[in-house]
């Protein structure tokens, strides 16, 4: 059966043994196993209601059976959680020289997982290709087959228009711009195809694994760009356009005399990046051309490389100390290739982020590294698909459809 949302989901006031079973699925998602009896105690429906809608559940394998309660008297009532394991989710993570592929349970359980040698330069066709000839191989690996598929999640290096998965002038991204994303992966994998900003599935799935109690979370990831994915009130914000949280693109005060490749001075992007740490460190005599040549000199103990990197941390803060004031975050993530850096880059945004924001914005405001690391995308990417396929709309869908 598909969990292809296809279908306008059910009148919840229809009546009927299926209608909102959707909504009693969201509680079973937590994966506690309850009985029947709990299901409709908690939920003020009747047990046959609950009963029905328990069955449908059960038919769709999206909810099992998970032992027995005890018993008060007589037959021990049965107990049922959800079912992560009743589909499969390929969870892709296009960077600008890489791509990630990986299958997830409908938890975000990696099941298996390759890492490919691929420049997104190369342009959507040869990419998305490789992502769909490695996500067949790797959910035969995984033991599953295209049946099981949920959904696929992709990342991309980029502006994306969430509603469409269509690239929006990539900078690093030729011949992505306005390309059909979501329909040239449907041509092999026919689900649902979710696409976004890699920096908010990054967000996502850092969020989502490791700090899920903070409601106001930002994830910044200094690599060869620097972007941040923005959690307000616990919803991913992408702005009117997909372009919100692109910092690297704001102006940092020492830079007016540094020119970006998007056209403007003093960009962070242009001062704080891996190419641009790089940069200024050739000036100074020390050989770098890339991000990964930056990091391999600071695990040498190269004082220009460590000091570099510190100020990159303090141009980070800087813009940093304006978005705390502004959005009030509790936590701030960094990730990236160049967070692999640890205290060195920290040191530098802690150093400017509490000097230059409000008593009362950092009162509480954590500032730590990545703790998901370069698996954030594939979590994000994961849990894109799943927020999607197991909302209570599209359980509704799928079950009328079935029935």
């Amino acid at each position: 059966m598909s969990l292809t949302p296809d279908k306008s989901p059910a009148n919840p006031d229809s009546g009927g043994g299926l209608a909102r079973a959707g909504d009693l699925f969201q509680l079973l998602r937590d994966g506690q196993a309850r009985t029947r009896a709990e299901l409709a105690l908690t939920t003020g429906l009747a047990r046959s209601t609950v009963a029905a809608r328990i069955d449908a559940l059960i038919a769709s394998g999206l909810v099992g059976a998970a032992g027995e309660a005890n018993s008060s008297g007589g037959r021990p009532p049965s107990r049922f959680a959800f079912n992560p394991a009743a589909r499969a989710v390929l969870a892709v993570d296009v960077g600008a020289t890489h791509v990630i592929v990986a299958v997830t349970d409908l938890s975000g359980r990696v099941l298996a997982e390759q890492r490919l040698a691929q420049d997104v330069a190369d342009g959507p066709e040869p990419v998305l290709d490789s992502v769909v000839e490695e996500g067949l191989a790797l959910l035969d690996q995984a033991g599953r087959g295209p049946q099981d598929l949920a959904g696929v999640g992709i990342g991309l290096p980029g502006p994306v228009e969430h509603a469409t998965g269509r690239p929006v002038k990539p900078p690093i991204m030729p011949g992505w711009d306005g390309f059909d994303v979501v329909r040239y992966v449907q041509r092999a994998l026919p689900v649902p195809v979710l696409v976004d900003n890699d920096v908010n599935i990054m967000a996502l799935g850092e969020r989502t694994a490791h700090w899920p109690d903070h409601q106001n979370f930002l994830f910044i990831k200094v690599a060869t760009g620097i972007g941040s994915g923005i959690i307000s009130n616990g919803e991913l914000q992408r702005g009117a356009n997909g372009t919100a949280g692109d910092l690297g693109h704001v102006r940092v005060p020492r830079g007016d005399d540094v020119l970006c490749r998007c056209g403007n001075y003093g960009c962070l992007e242009a001062l704080a990046s891996g190419p641009a740490i790089a940069a200024e460190l050739t000036r100074q005599g020390v050989p770098a051309t890339k991000g990964s040549d930056v990091l391999r000199l600071v695990a040498g103990g190269n004082v220009q490389a460590v000091q570099a990197l510190r100020q990159a941390g303090r141009d980070v803060g800087d813009v940093l100390a304006t978005v705390v004031n502004l959005l009030n975050p509790s936590v701030i993530v960094i990730g990236g290739s160049l967070g692999q850096a640890g205290e060195h880059l920290m040191a530098g945004v802690r150093e400017v982020v509490y000097r230059r924001s409000l008593p009362l914005a950092t009162s509480h405001l954590r500032i730590a590294l990545s703790v998901a690391g370069d698996q954030a995308a594939i979590l994000g990417a994961s849990q894109l698909v799943t927020q999607y396929v197991l909302s209570p709309a599209a359980i509704e869908a799928t079950l009328q459809a079935a029935g």
